[in-house]
């Protein structure tokens, strides 16, 4: 009798277990090895790295005295990006990074680029190096490594070809002038830093994801207010209106053969991943002269109910709106959840009070209290508005404690 769908499902079963078990005791190193596995995959990456987030483990950005060519397990809980999932870092120039550090680790930018190959590590490798944050351990900020890379370059080129040719200096890294005095080490640039919207697209376009930070994370409480689903949960069609909190990485502006309108397809990111959507020419009208990539927004759309039968449906868009339009709208409100047993000074109201002077904007203040025995009571301010922005609920976290500061919607 034909058998081979039964013994595919149990080959199935055991796959499922073991990485199942994997999952579960090794969950560092089971990450890691997906990680890799889907080095050259962006949605693959994206995806592993916020299931390892899900997970409690932390994804250390690209490090040239730590990563390897994969993805690494470091420590307990802490995974090391790798080398070869950097675009135009490959795998002669990564083994060439490896085998300098082993002498000892890297400890400036002129001594990287003294050190490693400078035949397979070229300017667009050091470029995608500073960019992806591997050299920010080594004293110096993004700004200040791409200021100082052509004089290190051509410092270390002329190093290394003295010591192919037997005229290196007999002192080594202690050399003289002739007045005796010991050669110092050249120092970066004194510039400011990048900001970080620049280092964030920077750091997207060579690694293809963020890695160090994310443009959304300021707004994270309101992704979670105002978003009812997740970019990762797109791709299967359903009837209902859905919103999506995201950033536009990518516009593809295309002309309709029917109407000769213009439409546009928005690649769309969030903490979950990235999918494409599709903005037809009337809403494309209303909304594509303020669509710009890596700012935070608000989408509101559905399927096609012609796509209800596809297998890969369309999200169509119907409006966006820039979350920091929504933050100072006023449709949000700061909750202060205390309790009888919470064991704060006596004049912590006066010092709540300082912090919304310090900070006014226009979300209320609203406070949540219960009782010893239990019993709730919510109050608030008429009087009292204060900035959603980072440092007010920072301030206010730092005080109180963070489980106790939430934005709540203002209604």
């Amino acid at each position: 009798r034909y058998g081979f769908n039964k013994s595919h499902s149990v080959a199935y079963s055991i796959l499922s277990y073991h990485t199942a078990y994997l999952k579960t005791h090794y969950a560092p190193e089971f990450l890691a090895a997906l990680l890799s596995a889907g080095i050259g995959d962006t949605d693959a990456v994206v995806k592993y790295i916020s299931e390892a987030r899900d997970l409690g483990l932390e994804i250390l950005p690209p490090d040239v005295n730590e990563s390897g060519w994969k993805f690494t397990v470091i420590g307990d809980t802490r995974i090391r990006f790798g080398l070869g999932a950097i675009r135009n870092v490959g795998h002669s120039a990564a083994q060439s990074i490896i085998a300098a550090r082993a002498e000892r680790p890297f400890v400036s930018l002129y001594d990287f680029c003294e050190r490693v190959d400078l035949r397979v590590c070229n300017k667009r490798v050091f470029e995608a190096l500073i960019h992806a944050g591997a050299l920010d351990g080594l004293g110096g900020h993004r700004a200040q490594f791409v200021a100082a890379l052509d004089g290190a370059m051509q410092s270390a080129s002329l190093a290394q070809t003295e010591i192919a040719t037997g005229q290196g200096s007999l002192f080594g890294e202690s050399a003289t002038d002739e007045d005796g005095d010991t050669h110092i080490a050249p120092t970066l640039p004194n510039i400011p830093p990048l900001s970080e919207s620049a280092r964030l697209t920077q750091e997207k376009a060579i690694l293809g994801f963020y890695i160090s930070g994310h443009p959304l994370e300021p707004f994270r409480a309101e992704c979670e207010l105002l978003a009812t689903h997740t970019v990762a949960q797109l791709g299967k069609w359903n009837s209902e209106p859905m919103s999506l909190a995201g950033v536009v990485t990518s516009i593809k502006r295309q002309i309709s053969k029917k109407s000769g309108a213009e439409f546009a397809r928005l690649t769309v990111e969030d903490f979950s991943g990235s999918a494409e959507l599709l903005v037809f020419p009337e809403a494309w009208a209303a909304i594509g002269h303020r669509v710009e990539s890596d700012i935070p927004v608000l989408i509101k759309g559905a399927y096609s109910r012609r796509d209800q039968d596809a297998d890969n449906p369309s999200f169509v868009v119907e409006s966006m709106t820039r979350l920091a339009e929504l933050r100072a709208s006023g449709q949000f409100a700061v909750s202060l959840e205390l309790d009888a047993e919470a064991g704060l000074p006596t004049d912590v109201m006066r010092d709540i009070r300082a912090v919304a002077d310090a900070h006014p904007g226009s979300a209320p203040l609203e406070l949540r209290w219960r009782s010893a025995d239990g019993s709730p009571a919510r109050l608030r301010s008429s009087s009292l508005k204060l900035s959603t922005a980072g440092p007010a609920l920072l301030e206010l976290r730092s005080l109180l404690g963070a489980e106790r500061v939430r934005l709540v919607r203002g209604s």
